[in-house]
Parts: structure tokens; C-alpha cells; sequence
């Protein structure tokens, strides 16, 4: 469901200023194109297989970027209020996802179509330099977590999960972070009864 009046394309425009700062003009214009989403919690925001046509931020909620093996799932990261993401890949090349998103909680995402903002990019140069941006911090944030995945110790990266989404563990269960850092629950409880 989609409401038409929202007021959290604030908190939206104001993550793009962070990365370059917006001109009225161009502000009050990417806040036309902005719309809110609602999702209850367990619902898809996006499926695997279907093409990523959006940027999202979080406005209220959480959300896990995910995937499924044969054997198990995989969560690739986690989005909380003040956060936006997208599924890059799926996003930049417009070709079906192997990634699927999922509310854990009852959510509410800002959103942005791909072709408003391939728009903007070539009106706008703030927002180009915002987009650019916004990839290569998510460039840097993937190249972290495969690092992470690459780890020789769980608890290592058990350790850097805290670090990273320490606020949020009591929103995140625990097999959601088992399943994020590759491991069994099993092995997550042995890992956290460690001093």
C-alpha cells in the first residue's frame, strides 16, 4: 500500500544532502518523485528473480537483504530507520535479483524509482555526485563483508557484527545472525558463551 502524503521525504533528502548538499530547486524536485511504502513484518519488499526498480530508505522498521542455497539461506546485510539501500547489482544493471528483501518488522520505506533518478542524474549534478557516492559506499560496505565472510574465526566475525549492528540485536533473531555470519546456532550460542 502506498499512502500519498507522507512526511519522512525529510529524512530521505536529507541522507542525499549528507552526501551532496541539494539546491532548493533540486530538493523540492526530487521530493515530488519520493513515495512512501508500508510493509508489514515477514512481508517481501523485494523478490529474488524480479528486477530492482527502487532506492529505499527506512524511515521506521528493519529489513535483511537475503538469498537461498539449496541447503540454507544466506543474509547478505541489514537495514534499520536511517539507512538507505537497495539490491546494487539487480539496481545499476536493471536485470533480475538473486537477492530478495524482507521487513522483519512492520516497516515503512521512502522510496525513488530507478528512472526518476537516472533523470536526475543527468538534469542534476548534486544528485550524480549523491549517486556516485552512494555506490562507492556501498562498494566499500560489500568489500567489508566479504572480508568478513572470509574470516578464518567466527568470533572474529561475530565481533564485528556487534560492532556494526550492536544496537539492533534485540530486533534481530538469532538465526538471522547465525545465517548472517555462515554458521550454525549452535556454534552462535558457543560463540557468545565465550568471555
Amino acid at each position: 500500500m502506498i499512502s500519498n502524503q507522507f512526511s519522512n521525504a525529510t529524512n530521505f533528502l536529507a541522507f542525499v544532502s549528507s552526501l551532496s548538499p541539494l539546491e532548493n530547486e533540486v530538493n523540492d524536485t526530487l521530493r515530488s518523485k519520493l513515495y512512501q511504502k508500508k510493509y508489514q513484518k515477514g512481508e517481501l519488499i523485494l523478490e529474488a528473480g524480479t528486477v530492482c526498480k527502487r532506492i529505499y530508505f527506512v524511515d521506521i522498521g528493519l529489513v535483511k537483504t537475503f538469498f537461498y542455497t539449496d541447503t540454507r539461506e544466506f543474509i547478505m546485510r541489514f537495514f534499520a530507520e536511517g539507512n538507505m539501500f537497495t539490491v546494487l547489482d539487480s539496481f545499476v544493471l536493471q536485470q533480475p535479483s538473486a537477492y530478495a528483501v524482507l521487513a522483519l518488522e512492520d516497516t515503512v520505506i521512502t522510496c525513488l524509482n530507478y528512472d526518476d533518478l537516472d533523470m536526475f542524474c543527468k538534469r542534476y549534478h548534486a544528485v550524480e555526485t549523491f549517486y556516485r557516492k552512494l555506490l562507492s559506499l556501498a562498494a566499500v560496505n560489500m568489500m567489508d563483508r566479504i572480508g568478513s565472510n572470509l574470516e578464518e574465526k567466527a568470533q572474529v566475525a561475530y565481533h564485528k557484527f556487534l560492532n556494526a549492528y550492536g544496537p539492533l540485536m534485540q530486533r534481530i533473531s538469532l538465526a538471522d545472525v547465525a545465517s548472517y555470519l555462515g554458521i550454525t546456532q549452535v556454534s552462535l550460542s558457543r560463540i557468545r558463551s565465550m568471555k
